[in-house]
């Protein structure tokens, strides 16, 4: 049975050639030896696994190569090239800097850079997450770093560049590395997999190439783990369930309810998400991807950046031209605020769902435009209501004693076009909520060019202004019967109260999330709010007629009152300033220390 190589190790570029996604370095490289411009120093910077230290290692075996080919690359036939290739090479040194990251072990690296190559022209000394040396090491290495002997090369290797002395950086050629694209990704694992005999769908490898995050050994660590889970037939399915990942296919669906308005399938499909052990994190953070996606696709030159496949592009294409620009910056706006909330939130199932539910009732022509969405939640199962009170005839019978009891509403204007109300129509809570809540005072507005005097109608002052027209009574809710208040439904209506108030109240909206509303009487809704100061007391003084309003129709209670006080302002103590006034303060919290001074003669300081 022969040994078994992982891919990574197995399938490692031994040329510049086959070097992946790193062209303009490897050509550079390669230049540099042909030109035998070669510098003392050299400093690889990347991301990890994307080939620094494999080409650290493809350089060195270059440059002690025999007789190098025309284009840069080595022979592989002479003794220098056989003995790199059979890991025997003694002109290569490499440290693992993580481990070996004290004064001594740079001690130790100075006396071996004395020593000449016995094979060969150069010694090459590669050492590995440099920025793990200590700031000691660093500066033991200084002078050898700058004036090596001729003989000696010394490649640096690093995944944080920033952490690096910035005297070191100065003595070295830097070359940064660039992260594995999606594209070069997926060939090469093709590659791979047809050289193993491996049957695979393009959709899978897409898939581990995304899981990786733009790292080639990270790809090909995953690649073998699939392979393992699948014996050979690498399908689309089976990576999914493998990895754990959340297939592509239920944002696909989860887009199209909220499109089409259906609230209750999108709840489903969330459910079902977590039924199969995903959490609401990565989702929602998963669901603001794909809206990112769909956004990019709507116009055929930035379809180019969703690195994906070409059949999974065109999925992406053809859902986002459903998808208008409004609705999708709401949206993303909408998952990015849960995201951020999603950690601090006690029932995050619950802060998912109302982000569902507010992304599916979006719409082009509500206000905020352009800016956070306003977040107002409108009646999600009234049209199902509606259907079965239709279709039950018992259920209608039932309903006229409680038609009778609704007060009937005034009588239009001989002007108005509205056609009077039925003083039969059943008036629903969540109606009477929403009404509530359009008629809810809003605060005067004056423009500016209203301030100045106008010649041309200053002839008009002596006429008579027009009749203001009647204000508009509000529909009285009708309640059946007083609810006793519960705490947790009144933190929520509390909290829904506060998703209600328009943009110029943002400022009042963050104090009132803070705030504790206390029940007094559960039977009599009084209900008590402990306030900062007088100023936070008054403004909201102005605001209670509308949480009353708002509360009355949402808890089910007529009698509702709020009362805000304020907080009891704790005495603040005055610290002594100098030693002097510290001296005078112990005096008075101890007066037996100034008999004490003057019975023993003593000058206190």
């Amino acid at each position: 049975m022969s040994e078994y190589i992982v891919s990574a190790r197995k399938y490692r570029p031994m040329t510049f050639d086959t070097v992946i996604g790193q062209g303009a370095i490897s050509t550079t490289l390669k230049n540099a030896i042909k030109a035998n411009k070669l510098a003392h120093a050299y400093l690889f910077c990347g991301p990890r696994g994307v080939g620094k230290t494999t080409c650290a290692r493809i350089f060195a075996k270059t440059i002690n190569c025999f007789n190098p080919r025309e284009d840069g690359e080595a022979c592989n036939e002479c003794e220098s090239c056989r003995a790199f290739n059979e890991q025997r090479s003694l002109n290569i040194h490499e440290l693992d800097a993580a481990s070996n990251n004290s004064v001594d072990d740079i001690r130790e690296l100075i006396d071996q850079v004395r020593i000449p190559p016995q094979i060969g022209k150069y010694k090459v000394f590669i050492i590995d997450e440099v920025h793990m040396l200590s700031t000691q090491a660093f500066n033991a290495f200084l002078k050898t770093l700058e004036e090596p002997p001729a003989h000696a090369i010394f490649i640096l290797a690093t995944t944080e560049k920033h952490k690096i002395l910035p005297t070191i950086l100065s003595r070295c050629q830097i070359y940064d590395f660039q992260r594995m694209s999606m594209e070069n990704m997926i060939r090469h694992l093709s590659n791979v997999a047809e050289k193993e005999g491996y049957t695979y769908e393009p959709a899978a490898l897409n898939v581990i190439a995304q899981k990786a995050d733009g790292g080639m050994r990270d790809a090909l660590s995953i690649f073998d783990q699939v392979v393992s889970y699948t014996g050979g037939n690498i399908t689309y399915q089976k990576v999914i369930e493998n990895l754990n990942v959340l297939d592509y296919d239920y944002y696909f669906r989860l887009v199209d309810f909220m499109l089409d308005k259906k609230i209750s399938e999108s709840l489903l499909l969330y459910n079902d998400i977590l039924g199969k052990g995903f959490d609401g994190a990565p989702f929602i953070s998963g669901l603001a991807s794909h809206l990112r996606d769909l956004l990019v696709c709507r116009d055929p030159q930035t379809a180019q950046l969703l690195e994906t496949s070409d059949d999974i592009r065109q999925r992406y294409v053809e859902q986002a031209r459903r998808c208008k620009p409004q609705w999708l910056y709401r949206a993303i706006r909408l998952c990015n605020d849960c995201d951020q909330a999603y950690r601090t939130s006690r029932n995050k199932r619950l802060q998912v769902e109302l982000t569902l539910i507010e992304c599916a009732q979006a719409t082009d022509d509500e206000a905020g435009a352009g800016r956070r969405p306003v977040r107002i939640l409108k009646p999600i199962f009234s049209l199902l209501a509606a259907a079965a009170t239709e279709t039950a005839p018992a259920s209608a019978q039932m309903q006229a004693p409680a038609a009778a009891r609704v007060q009937s509403a005034p009588a239009p204007s001989a002007n108005s076009s509205a056609p009077a109300p039925s003083a039969t129509a059943p008036v629903s809570t969540s109606s009477s909520a929403s009404q509530l809540l359009h008629e809810s005072p809003k605060r005067p507005t004056l423009k500016l060019g209203q301030l100045a005097p106008s010649i041309h109608r200053s002839h008009q002052s002596s006429a008579a202004p027009e009749a203001a027209p009647a204000p508009k009574q509000p529909v009285q809710p009708v309640i059946e019967k007083n609810i006793p208040l519960d705490k947790t439904s009144l933190l929520v209506q509390w909290q829904a109260f506060i998703n209600t108030m328009p943009v110029e109240e943002t400022a009042l909206a963050q104090r009132m999330k803070i705030m504790q509303p206390a029940i007094v009487d559960a039977q009599a809704g009084c209900i008590s709010v402990e306030v900062e100061n007088v100023e936070i007391e008054r403004m909201m003084s102005e605001l209670s007629q509308r949480i009353t309003d708002f509360l009355v129709v949402a808890l089910q209670h007529r009698g509702i009152t709020i009362r805000f006080n304020v907080a009891e302002q704790k005495p603040e103590t005055v610290k002594p300033f100098n030693k002097r006034d510290q001296l005078h303060h112990f005096f008075k919290l101890n007066p037996a220390l100034v008999g004490l001074e003057k019975k023993f003669e003593l000058e206190l300081t």
